[in-house]
């Protein structure tokens, strides 16, 4: 069996690949668990090594494809080539409920298509343009939001002034949110540039655009879910069980949610966070501002469901404590009947993961309820804190690496050699050439939900569809040569 030891020499021996400069760069974003460490000890959300290829996104992408895209009766306008747009249109399977182009707006695609001539003279005449061809087009949307592309920023195009004014003139929100691509180091910081136009467009003017529903009171049991895009309908489970225990959830922000339930968060009594990464900024200003709490909660695999169940309960009264129990004692017996049909099919297969937001380390538990070993895992755009939260997941040997570049995931899953690779759309092929089961976890490979007890159903059929379909016995691993 490896040791600890016997990784940080594999991770050295990867790195000799690397010019000295780089070597020593990259030597600080890779890592092993050793037991008793309070985090990962990986440096994170630094600049990635030029030249070295990356799987991270852009501040655009942060802002249009995670926070405010999945905002379903809001039209959100890419302001700038035609490219950025075209490339995130309808890419992360945020599910919705409404009639498209008439009430909701979540598959399509709005660009201001920057030419030569608007870069030269300006876009700002043809955004308030665009808005108003919006409006007359589509009336029953809720509002805009106009996310920048990089020209936009370097040009220095007033987007806020254009935004107020047709904000007064149309009566409905137009949210300018400055996410231009060249903006840090990755997607990150777009997703806190979205939480600051929440903080600073959206909640002043809450009590104005809020529209309550007919006989609504505010109650002790309102919550929000937040950070939940309801990627392949994951939000729609963890709704289910909420209520089911007796909680009322009045906002979904961002995963099928509406422009009212974002303006009824501050009359909830807690935030319940699921993609800490992407959402906690506006949880912490929540909490400063309205004295909402909030809380990180896991629903991936009957263990973690059973824990942040409990651990959500207890922050209220005993009814919504007893009815948690409720909920999982009537799971239970399902949940047992999954792990007798998968478990024996996978006990003991290995796992690498590289993901974004929170999945490097929500997914571990999902796994091991099936018997699984996460051996390697990593974020592309993790904080610090992310890698502290990771380190009461993973076990002492995983190997941890953040902004994995190409050559380093390639090299160590060579030398891991894993039943399973857990990763993005931009690996994915490139390990199925290599002969290895893959399972993209950015949107669940196009199934889904992999939330709730209904959703860990659906997770154990496809990782056992993924490591034993028999076409694997049709081709050989590198290693097996």
């Amino acid at each position: 069996m490896a040791t600890v030891e016997d990784r940080k020499e594999l991770i050295q021996e990867v790195l000799k690949a690397y010019p000295e400069k780089a070597q020593k760069r990259r030597s600080k974003h890779l890592n092993v668990k050793e037991e008793g460490a309070s985090d990962c000890g990986v440096k994170s959300n630094k600049k990635s090594v030029p030249g070295v290829m990356t799987t991270r996104g852009c501040a655009y992408a942060g802002a249009k494809g995670v926070v405010w895209g999945p905002v379903k009766d809001m039209i959100h306008l890419s302001h700038g080539p035609v490219g950025c747009g075209y490339y995130s249109w309808s890419g992360r399977r945020n599910y919705y409920v409404g009639t498209t182009g008439v009430d909701t707006f979540g598959t399509m695609q709005f660009t201001s298509d920057f030419q030569e001539r608007d870069i030269v003279f300006g876009g700002d005449k043809k955004l308030a343009k665009i808005i108003d061809e919006l409006e007359e087009l589509f009336p029953l949307s809720q509002g805009t939001t106009i996310e920048s592309e990089c020209p936009v920023g370097l040009i220095g195009d007033d987007i806020e002034a254009v935004a107020r004014q047709k904000a007064k003139e149309t009566g409905k929100p137009v949210v300018p949110v400055r996410c231009e691509g060249f903006r840090g180091v990755s997607q990150s910081l777009g997703h806190h540039i979205a939480n600051d136009t929440v903080r600073d467009w959206v909640l002043p003017k809450a009590d104005e655009y809020r529209k309550l529903p007919e006989g609504y009171e505010v109650g002790d049991y309102d919550v929000n879910i937040i950070g939940d895009y309801n990627i392949g309908g994951d939000a729609w489970p963890s709704r289910r069980l909420l209520e089911a225990i007796g909680l009322r959830v009045i906002c979904q922000f961002s995963g099928d949610g509406t422009f009212n339930e974002v303006v009824m968060t501050p009359l909830a009594k807690m935030n319940l966070i699921h993609c800490y990464r992407s959402m906690n900024y506006i949880c912490r200003f929540m909490e400063e501002k309205y004295g909402i709490g909030w809380m990180e909660y896991n629903f991936f695999g009957p263990t973690q469901i059973a824990k942040s169940l409990r651990k959500i309960a207890e922050q209220f009264d005993e009814t919504i404590q007893a009815k948690a129990e409720a909920v999982i004692a009537e799971n239970q017996k399902r949940m047992d009947a999954i792990v007798a049909k998968y478990r024996p099919r996978l006990e003991g297969k290995t796992v690498m993961m590289m993901v974004g937001g929170l999945r490097p380390r929500h997914v571990i538990p999902a796994f091991e309820d099936l018997g699984m070993n996460v051996i390697g895992t990593g974020y592309e755009f993790g904080h610090g804190d992310d890698y502290k939260r990771t380190a009461d997941y993973v076990k002492e040997g995983t190997v941890i690496y953040d902004d994995v570049s190409g050559y380093e995931f390639e090299e160590l899953a060579q030398q891991l050699q894993p039943d399973l690779i857990a990763a993005g759309i931009k690996e994915k092929y490139v390990f199925q050439k290599m002969a290895l089961p893959f399972r993209q976890m950015h949107s669940w490979d196009y199934s889904g939900p992999y939330h709730g007890y209904e959703g860990f159903e659906v997770f154990a059929r496809d990782m056992d569809l993924a490591i034993n379909n028999p076409t694997w016995g049709l081709i050989k691993t590198p290693w097996a040569e």
